[in-house]
């Protein structure tokens, strides 16, 4: 997923990202307001994208990847909502009023959590990733964690997406009616699931070979940049994340 570009977003440390990420999540799902996720999006998210330069790469694979979660909620919250007032009645569908709103609020932070990831995962390498947590004197599991998370979408995907090509050229048929595509689903799942848990085996027997578990301090390669000014905003950062709990808490106990 990451999209190398020359910009300040991309030369931030990669802590200085994955810290700011997390504080967008934590403001979007603590602060009160119905609107908190669109308002972040806008006022944060989207302008750090613009920054980086990848603001047309990020809206389009936010817009895919979320796109059948906002399907989902919109049409179980509107359809499948309680009492309240129906916007339409046609046939035995009557949404309500109530549960289209709870919808449109529920976008707002779907969208907030998924372009945030997104927005961290196309500007920073997973290497840089990796090696800023360990410096830091992160556990190397939880590093290597960390970083296949943000790995494992894209490399299903093009895992997938080759099957599919072997499959096709093998004359198994992808397009045409709901059967056709649902007996084609077998023949391309079993060897995506196969060769998921055949690469976890040469993953494993690859960072044991490379000393993944040693004890002994590791160095690198590559030089990791950071400025002082970093290391003060991600102080900030942490303290604004715990105020935005804190002002929930209070919120909540007011109410």
């Amino acid at each position: 997923m990451y999209v190398a570009r020359e910009s300040g977003l991309h030369k931030l440390h990669p802590l200085t990202k994955s810290l700011l990420t997390l504080l967008v999540l934590v403001a979007g799902l603590t602060l009160p307001g119905s609107w908190t996720g669109y308002i972040l999006f806008l006022s944060v998210i989207f302008p750090l994208a613009a920054w980086g330069n990848i603001s047309r790469n990020f809206l389009r694979f936010v817009w895919n990847i979320s796109l059948p979660f906002i399907i989902s909620v919109v049409i179980i919250q509107s359809l499948f909502w309680g009492d309240g007032t129906p916007l339409f009645e046609f046939w035995i569908f009557a949404p309500k009023q109530e549960g289209a709103l709870f919808a449109i609020i529920s976008v707002g932070r779907i969208v907030l959590v998924m372009s945030a990831f997104v927005l961290f995962a196309m500007s920073t390498r997973p290497d840089t990733l990796m090696i800023s947590l360990k410096q830091v004197g992160a556990p190397s599991g939880l590093a290597y964690i960390i970083v296949t998370t943000l790995q494992i979408i894209p490399r299903f995907m093009s895992k997938a997406s080759t099957i599919l090509d072997a499959q096709r050229s093998r004359g198994l048929e992808t397009e045409g009616n709901l059967f056709v595509r649902a007996r084609a689903v077998v023949p391309i799942i079993l060897p995506l699931v196969l060769g998921s848990l055949v690469e976890v085996e040469e993953r494993a027997i690859a960072i044991e070979a490379r000393g993944f578990n040693s004890t002994r301090k590791e160095t690198s390669l590559i030089e990791i940049p950071d400025t002082r000014t970093q290391v003060i905003m991600r102080r900030v950062f942490i303290g604004l994340m715990v105020l935005s709990i804190v002002a929930r808490i209070a919120w909540q106990l007011s109410n």
